[in-house]
């Protein structure tokens, strides 16, 4: 591990790096998060106009249910569209790697590539931390819809509290993933600096 002049941490080698698990991840899933998130948000709003006929005829049970199957494919799509924006940046930082790591190797220099900034594994975890809270909010979500459909009694007379606590559920799975968008583009930040010092090393040398 080598450092340059301005402390960017560095691995050394011959050849310029592959992309690593989490850039290949970014390259072939953001596309299909994209397009899940299409399907998250339109069968959302088809159910809301069920759910809008079902409250102007009285019909309690159905908009009750429906109540927790828009928001859960709602934020289905918002789980999606947040991945798809994620995995974007990863698939930007591996072309970054193997675009600078390519150019210092056809320039004849030693190939040194920027070891992962902290926050860059904190992208990585908080995005990770993100998913999982929005994804165990919408499972809830068709959880209680589904048993109000079936006709649960005490699921309908508690809705509007499953409804609130999951409504804080997503915020905060909200939240922690566009924080770790934003650690991500810090990240890329990161890179671009650490490129434009090590250019200027290899056009100096």
């Amino acid at each position: 591990m080598t450092t340059t002049p301005v402390d960017f941490k560095t691995k050394t080698t011959e050849t310029a790096p592959g992309e690593i698990m989490p850039h290949a991840a970014g390259r072939k899933l953001w596309f299909p998060m994209f397009l899940m998130a299409l399907m998250g948000f339109g069968i959302g709003i088809v159910l809301a106009f069920f759910r809008a006929d079902a409250v102007n005829s009285g019909d309690v049970q159905a908009a009750a249910a429906l109540g927790q199957f828009v928001p859960g494919f709602m934020f289905l799509g918002f789980a999606a569209v947040f991945a798809a924006i994620a995995f974007a940046v990863a698939r930007i930082l591996g072309v970054f790697r193997a675009g600078g790591g390519g150019m210092q190797e056809a320039a004849g220099a030693e190939v040194r590539t920027l070891t992962m900034p902290p926050t860059g594994r904190a992208f990585m975890g908080l995005m990770a931390m993100g998913m999982m809270i929005l994804v165990a909010a919408v499972v809830l979500h068709f959880i209680v819809g589904t048993l109000i459909a079936t006709g649960s009694d005490s699921t309908l007379a508690n809705a509007e509290e499953w409804s609130i606590w999951l409504e804080g559920a997503r915020r905060f799975g909200v939240s922690t993933y566009l924080f770790s968008i934003l650690l991500g583009l810090a990240t890329i930040i990161t890179v671009l600096r650490f490129q434009s010092v090590r250019l200027k090393e290899i056009v100096s040398s």
